[in-house]
């Protein structure tokens, strides 16, 4: 969580924190990087992160889910989009909107996934445009977040 939080840095990860980390990972080399790692991958040990959350769970993450669902890294937000919809998390739902609108299409349907397994009535306007999105993945994504949600509301969306 805490690297999620950004209380631990990409740069501290690989340095001071190194030893912490070869401990929750087990490996001697986390990442595979050499050492000294390129910043420009510091972002993965956030997605590590936000990954073990789809495997092992504590009640006390959905706060940190919230800051991780505005992280600069599209690899973590896809995450929390792709927790949202295992853990049915609809406390997320409004905090992965902005999603829907990403440049890459798996973003976007781990988003409506999110959105359909968890969302609520007032989210499925946000569905509507994305039925027609360019991707094929993005539209059948749709489809089903819609039809799962007139499923678990127990209503139609029109």
């Amino acid at each position: 969580m805490a690297f999620l939080r950004g209380d631990v840095s990409g740069e501290d990860a690989y340095g001071s924190a190194l030893p912490r980390l070869v401990a929750l990972t087990g490996m001697d080399n986390p990442g595979g990087w050499k050492t000294p790692v390129d910043p420009v991958n510091y972002y993965w040990v956030r997605v590590w992160a936000a990954r073990v959350f789809l495997y092992v769970w504590r009640d006390d993450v959905v706060d940190t889910l919230l800051i991780a669902a505005n992280d600069p890294a599209w690899r973590v937000r896809e995450h929390v989009a792709k927790i949202t919809a295992q853990r049915e998390l609809g406390q997320l739902v409004d905090a992965l909107l902005p999603m829907l609108t990403h440049e890459l299409p798996r973003v976007r349907a781990a988003t409506v996934r999110a959105i359909g397994a968890a969302g609520e009535y007032e989210h499925a306007a946000a569905l509507r445009p994305l039925l027609d999105d360019p991707d094929q993945s993005v539209r059948g994504a749709a489809h089903r977040a819609q039809t799962q949600l007139e499923t678990c509301l127990d209503r139609p969306i029109p």
